[in-house]
């Protein structure tokens, strides 16, 4: 049976700047995937890239050729040295990487346990596997899996009580800052999911105007209508760093969207009102340089850990619940997984009872010539019925209800005893 193995890194296990160095923008993903497929020792793959981790998650038939070349692949893929990164990555399979993607999906391995964006960056991961077809039987139904895991985590428990997401603990970090946002001008910087729910919390804290700019125009203009904001385009930026007071970037700019020259060049004009920034993006978009200035702050995704761990502990008494709804979970996988290597078996020895029932009625049949063809008829529909019952217990027995140790055992046993292999 082939392994299932996950190898990658998180916010647990490297900081942001060296996530950025190996993380997957959704062109790059398609390309990945591409590349990671090639090996025939992989016989599945997909990639997940977030803010927060990057993993490679397979089904491989030798993990001990497959971890080296995905590591390989890492390294030579983003022009980084594989020194830098290995120490920090780890490695899990099977049960542990079945486990480790049902606590992802359910947000229970989240830097904020219980935000919901994770599960909707796995489902596009996935989609992007399956678009390339990369994923097969076993991603396909451990994906799927996964997602009805997450659902009962959510349903079952109160780890989404007061979830608190990354964009939240920006706006919250910016009313530390400021004491109040009321009458406060935003600038986002992008337009995706984290821009959206950026801006209903601003708005929920009386933000005074919202500006959003967007490299896609169309896009963000979308979204500043839809609040009451303005749009601006991505060349305004510069200039609309003299009136904001908060910016919050989110973007999938490779470089850094906004520079310490940039910022330098109107604080002048601010009169010293002090300007707050939020990094939310992986690579980041804000050049650090800019913490130096007199009045200028930045915080990108890693300074959030602050807020969030105000919340943490109430999230981590309902994630016990939802360690015990994984645990199961991954038990249940566990079974469907075994039972594959079963299938082949039964289906082999049904295929020789139908074979043997169906020559001995046609035998019996055919030397009654008083029949008619409704008789007949009546015969051929109780072969499958007779071979169900048939093989009703051994199918139990051989998939799991009497099996004991090594089923594998079993499995040689019954093959051998009806020679299915002749």
């Amino acid at each position: 049976m082939a392994d299932i193995v996950l190898i990658g890194l998180n916010h647990k296990t490297a900081p942001v700047e060296l996530r950025e160095c190996i993380a997957f923008n959704p062109e790059q993903t398609a390309e990945a995937l591409d590349g990671l497929h090639q090996p025939p020792q992989i016989s599945e793959v997909m990639v997940i890239s977030t803010c927060n981790r990057v993993e490679v998650l397979m089904v491989a038939d030798d993990s001990g050729i497959c971890v080296p070349l995905v590591k390989r692949f890492l390294a030579d893929y983003n022009r980084v040295s594989l020194g830098e990164f290995e120490p920090s990555l780890y490695v899990l399979q099977n049960d542990e990487a079945v486990r480790h993607v049902f606590r992802v999906s359910a947000s229970l391995d989240s830097l904020m346990v219980g935000e919901p964006q994770i599960l909707g960056q796995i489902k596009e991961a996935y989609r992007r596997a399956t678009r390339k077809k990369t994923a097969g039987v076993i991603l396909n139904r451990l994906l799927h899996r996964s997602f009805s895991v997450a659902k009962r985590v959510r349903s079952e428990t109160g780890i989404g009580d007061h979830a608190v997401s990354i964009s939240y603990a920006a706006i919250a970090l910016g009313r530390k800052i400021f004491g109040t946002l009321e009458g406060k001008k935003g600038l986002l910087l992008g337009a995706g999911e984290m821009a959206e729910l950026a801006v209903e919390h601003l708005i929920r804290h009386r933000v005074g105007q919202v500006l959003v700019a967007n490299r896609t125009f169309e896009r963000g203009m979308a979204l500043a209508e839809r609040f009451g904001g303005r749009a601006l385009r991505f060349e305004e930026i510069g200039d609309c760093l003299k009136e904001a007071d908060i910016i919050i970037s989110s973007t999938g700019a490779s470089d850094y969207v906004v520079t310490r020259d940039m910022v330098k060049a109107v604080m002048r004009s601010r009169r010293n009102r002090p300007l707050f920034f939020i990094d939310i993006a992986v690579p980041r978009d804000i050049d650090p340089a800019i913490n130096r200035l007199t009045n200028a702050y930045v915080y990108d995704i890693d300074d959030l850990k602050g807020i969030i761990e105000e919340n943490i502990e109430d999230r981590q008494r309902e994630a016990v619940a939802g360690e015990r709804i994984v645990d199961e979970a991954v038990i249940r996988f566990r079974q469907w997984r075994e039972s594959l290597d079963v299938v082949p078996t039964i289906v082999a020895l049904r295929k020789k009872m139908e074979g043997i029932v169906t020559e001995e009625i046609e035998r019996t049949v055919g030397g009654l010539n008083h029949l008619s063809d409704n008789d007949r008829a009546a015969f051929e529909r109780m072969i499958p019925s007779l071979v169900n019952k048939m093989l009703h217990d051994p199918t139990l027995f051989l998939k799991g209800d009497g099996c004991h140790g090594d089923r594998a055992v079993y499995l040689d046993m019954t093959r051998k005893l009806f020679r299915l292999d002749e």
